[in-house]
């Protein structure tokens, strides 16, 4: 990331939205379960401060998200917003009007029928096939409804589909703006990186290598040292002539992990010991073991109590500290204990925290610290883009303070 000058963007507060319409993409992208019912509507509640803003200053409203991945062919129940429109009147004690497609009749009567403040929630942006292949008259259609856009979805924010790309684009020289939401995830994941109060430390866990390789490369750049745990520590312990018995491992990926090794030197903070298990779950036989030392038939499942002891203590002297990915089967007591020793000692630390949404969201909201820490991300992998250092074209067109 280059400073944060450039990726200052107007936002929702710098537009006058009296009368206007308000096309904003936000991303209501919640979990349910199998009768439909929203399991948790954090999501929801996030974009709350973009969605009162426009209300409260008499702005016509249109919020447009995905929802799962339906295949783009149309209705699909199982994904309907509806819900979510239902949670969202409840949360705002507003009436919010539902249209039942995104571009067709109901939605541009709707449109048509809104009251300065009043609120609409489009179907699913996914239901057609336009929102993927950015076909012109999907795009068009929503983009000439609006006399404002807003892009206040940073989960969706490193993608290129046409609510967050074509249709901003389609809209010419109105106005372009990020939501709160956007702007405060700049804000940490971009700005902070760029300028970090030292010590920085960046704790990355998660099950792959793979998955990290941009990540840890560009963090070994900026960052004091690099943690790492979860099943990925195995990939390097292999590639530094360790045993790891049946453990997740990327053979394919030993090279690059001594690559990375070698990068990093005394940046790169390894396990010292590892908590296995002789089977994938909690009731199995357990042992702790030195890394690299686990035997045929066992397979690492948690950092060790020493493993935690030592991140823990590191994270608590960081000013500051970016977390991505469990330490190890977090869903999986007693697997789960490295994960909360990392979590407690990021929550109890002073530094400037950052969590990289995904599982290390889920861990920090099931234990208790989302308000100990500075930030929680509500974008898992555009979270990961943006520590890898990537722009994104669907912030890049966004107008410029």
């Amino acid at each position: 990331m280059d400073g944060a000058s450039e990726m200052a963007k107007k936002s929702i507060a710098d537009v006058d939205c009296q009368g206007k319409v308000v096309l904003m993409r936000v991303d209501f992208n919640v979990p349910q379960d199998d009768s439909g019912a929203i399991t948790d509507d954090r999501r929801i509640r996030m974009a709350l401060p973009s969605i009162e803003s426009v209300v409260k200053r008499g702005g016509k409203l249109v919020l447009m998200s995905h929802l799962g991945r339906p295949k783009g062919k149309g209705p699909e129940p199982e994904f309907t917003l509806r819900p979510t429109a239902v949670r969202l009147s409840e949360l705002l004690g507003l009436p919010v009007a539902f249209a039942s497609d995104t571009v067709g009749p109901d939605a541009e009567a709707n449109v048509k029928a809104l009251q300065n403040g009043g609120v609409l929630v489009l179907e699913n942006v996914r239901f057609n096939p336009g929102e993927k292949d950015g076909e012109a008259v999907y795009s068009n259609k929503l983009a000439s409804w609006a006399d404002i856009y807003c892009n206040d979805a940073f989960g969706t924010c490193h993608r290129l589909e046409a609510s967050m790309v074509a249709v901003p684009n389609a809209m010419g020289a109105k106005p372009k703006v990020v939501g709160f939401l956007v702007a405060k995830e700049i804000q940490y994941l971009s700005d902070t990186i760029a300028n970090p109060q030292r010590p920085f430390v960046a704790i990355l866990g998660g099950a792959k290598v793979s998955d990290k390789i941009n990540v840890i490369q560009n963090l070994l750049g900026i960052c004091d040292q690099v943690l790492i745990g979860g099943a990925m520590a195995y990939t390097f312990s292999l590639a530094q002539g360790g045993a790891t018995g049946k453990s997740l491992v990327e053979k394919d990926k030993v090279d690059l992990a001594k690559k990375l090794i070698a990068m990093g030197g005394d940046k790169l903070v390894l396990p010292v010991d590892t908590h296995c298990g002789d089977d994938f779950k909690g009731s199995c036989n357990k042992q702790v073991v030195k890394a690299g030392e686990i035997p045929d038939g066992w397979e690492g499942l948690d950092i060790g109590p020493e493993t935690a002891k030592k991140f823990a203590s590191i994270a608590g002297k960081a000013k500051t500290i970016v977390w991505n990915g469990p330490m190890g089967v977090f869903e999986m007591p007693p697997f789960d204990r490295g994960t909360i020793a990392v979590a407690e000692a990021i929550a109890k630390s002073d530094g400037i925290s950052i969590i990289g949404g995904g599982d290390s969201a889920a861990a920090i909201e099931q234990l208790g610290f989302a308000d100990s820490v500075t930030h929680v991300s509500t974008g898992g992998g555009a979270s990961l883009s943006m520590l890898e250092g990537e722009k994104f074209a669907a912030v890049e067109l966004l107008d410029n303070c």
